[in-house]
């Protein structure tokens, strides 16, 4: 078996296990549906209230900013289903000593760290924002173009991935610090700057939210590319924060293992 069979094995079977586990608890499961689903509701109450003010907003209308919020939504909710619930658990590991579980398995340890854990109540939630972003495209009346409705998934899969591979590196910092724990509160507020338009920032805000801590691209790019066809450098830009990110945060991972003490040590 290929090793890129046998990790998806493993992560299917890591998913049926969660699932059939948050099921033994639906009362849990329909809450956080229903907070994730309030939340999503502000975020476009928020967004028709503003525009009953002005027509536009750093050159976005009504129904692009839309799209945008919700693109946005898509993103944090498959990167919450599928990394974020484990990310935010690592701390917890390194300092109990539960990571020797881990190291233990033939299998990457960062894969499994990242992987353990599904949240399916978020696959509702990234099922109701795929739908309003159909329902904000059939509002802009336009035409879109094939490339960018084919280049939109993969695009997607970059905001993911740089999600991932940001707040890697801030869980890491467990292996140095006993209270990394508090950063998670940090960055789930700085990334809702992710459903801003970037227009919207300027000077070293910009220079920052784009190129240091790209967080402006995780949206603004896909939702551009559906509104107005692909654009190379976005694209070029894109993939290459994403490949960088991914092999930081692998690095600095690896990295911090070395300094890592087992609970039997």
């Amino acid at each position: 078996m290929s090793p890129l069979a046998l990790y998806a094995r493993i992560w299917l079977a890591q998913i049926r296990y969660s699932t059939v586990r948050e099921m033994m608890f639906k009362s849990n499961f329909i809450l956080w549906i229903i907070v994730d689903m309030t939340w999503f509701g502000l975020h476009l109450s928020f967004v028709q209230f503003l525009y009953l003010q002005v027509s536009e907003i750093a050159g976005w209308t009504k129904w692009e900013m839309i799209l945008l919020v919700t693109t946005n939504m898509l993103i944090q909710q498959i990167f919450q289903t599928f990394l974020m619930i484990n990310l935010t658990k690592l701390p917890e590991l390194i300092r109990t000593g539960k990571l020797d579980f881990f190291l233990a398995q033939p299998a990457s340890a960062q894969f499994l760290v990242s992987t353990r854990n599904f949240e399916p109540g978020s696959v509702i939630n990234t099922l109701v924002s795929a739908i309003v972003c159909v329902v904000a495209i059939a509002h802009l009346n336009m035409r879109l173009s094939m490339a960018g409705l084919l280049a939109f998934p993969l695009l997607v899969i970059f905001g993911v991935l740089i999600h991932y591979a940001l707040l890697m590196m801030l869980m890491s910092l467990a292996f140095w610090m006993t209270r990394a724990q508090g950063f998670i509160n940090a960055y789930y507020n700085v990334f809702q700057i992710a459903r801003l338009p970037r227009e919207a920032f300027k000077g070293i805000t910009l220079f920052a939210f784009t190129w240091a801590v790209p967080l402006l691209l995780i949206a603004n790019v896909p939702a551009r590319t559906l509104l107005y066809g692909l654009n190379a450098r976005d694209l070029m830009h894109m993939g290459l924060a994403t490949a960088v990110l991914l092999a930081l945060s692998t690095l600095i991972f690896q990295t911090g293992l070395k300094r890592y003490g087992s609970a039997s040590s």
